[in-house]
């Protein structure tokens, strides 16, 4: 009985040895670096222990000074395939359905590449020259550019990267302008987005009910002409990607949202601008997105799940020097209501 006792504490004990050492040690070894490999990051469970623990110790809407040793905030994963399955549940969850990548002169969606970058993301936010909370953060804008179509990272292997570019004070606490890009084996850019994060300060109740009453006021906004096209859909309370989705507005829902500085759960940015460009590309065709191009979002109010929603997007015709631009106006508002989630602007490079 003793030695059968004495054999499972060390089966436990070697065990214990070898997750620690899978999970922990070879993870921390491998953000020695900030060029990696795709067959080679680390795991989940790492950077979660590392969002937690930055997350409880440092306060959000704070800028932390820069470190003796500051270093410039980029990760680059090289090396990178696309996967088809993930690419047909991306297409699923997001709006395009799950068969959209066998469609005939589809190009890939566009916030695809976003949705790859999410564990680089992570490594980001959790590093330790990075100079905000990662709880708490809350995308505001958006913008996103392809140079080339996305199917060029069909072809071979592609590399992704993201980088800190600058941090703003602003009155509602710190914005924080990250850029993701993708970039084809040949070396030519194809996807770029900067994201632009807020890292709220705590204000007392006072600041909070002027805040509401802003936006109150600030909701009709939006000015819509005669030829618009409407479309309503409903919030699913998840998604097949759920796990994932959680990560791409880098909060983690599997532990009470209060920690992280939220009080229920909201939609991703990532899936309502997803299903917003999904959706135009249905009524406008796919010419509308085709590359080049430039989108610009805003997103002015977390979308709360489950529910519905109305997209109403409209052409609009600019004036750049003597020749006119045709592009694509979209907003995504409550049902039935002036409440503005997100507004946005589809326009030719």
């Amino acid at each position: 009985m003793g030695n059968t006792q004495s054999y499972i504490v060390a089966s436990l004990s070697v065990c214990s040895v070898c997750l620690v050492y899978v999970y922990i040690y070879s993870s921390h070894q491998l953000l020695k670096t900030n060029v990696l490999t795709s067959d080679r990051l680390p795991s989940s469970g790492y950077l979660f222990i590392k969002y937690v623990t930055k997350a409880l110790t440092r306060r959000t809407g704070y800028l932390y000074p820069v470190a003796k040793t500051q270093c410039e905030v980029v990760y680059t994963v090289l090396n990178c395939r696309l996967e088809t399955p993930l690419l047909r549940r991306f297409c699923s969850a997001a709006g395009y359905g799950w068969d959209y990548p066998d469609s005939e002169y589809r190009d890939i969606p566009l916030c695809f590449p976003e949705f790859l970058c999410h564990r680089l993301m992570l490594m980001l936010l959790t590093d330790y020259n990075f100079r905000l909370s990662p709880a708490g953060l809350i995308r505001v804008r958006q913008s996103l550019k392809t140079y080339h179509p996305v199917d060029e990272l069909k072809k071979g292997e592609f590399m992704l990267q993201v980088r800190v570019l600058v941090y703003r004070q602003v009155h509602a606490g710190v914005e924080v302008d990250i850029c993701l890009s993708a970039t084809s084996r040949s070396g030519n850019p194809v996807w770029e987005s900067i994201l632009t994060l807020l890292s709220k300060k705590k204000v007392h109740k006072a600041s909070r009910c002027l805040a509401k009453k802003e936006t109150k006021t600030g909701q009709i906004d939006v000015p819509v002409p005669e030829n618009v096209k409407q479309v309503d859909l409903r919030v699913p309370w998840s998604t097949s990607l759920q796990c994932v989705w959680c990560f791409s507005d880098y909060r983690l829902f599997c532990l009470p949202a209060w920690l992280f500085g939220y009080r229920l759960q909201t939609a991703p940015s990532v899936w309502m601008l997803s299903v917003c460009l999904a959706e135009i590309e249905k009524h406008k065709g796919v010419g509308v997105i085709t590359a080049p191009i430039n989108i610009t979002a805003q997103f002015k109010k977390p979308l709360l799940v489950p529910g519905k929603v109305t997209i109403k997007f409209w052409e609009m015709i600019t004036n750049e020097g003597q020749s006119s631009a045709r592009g694509v106006n979209f907003h995504m508002q409550q049902h039935r209501s002036s409440t503005s989630y997100m507004v946005g602007v589809i326009s030719k490079s």
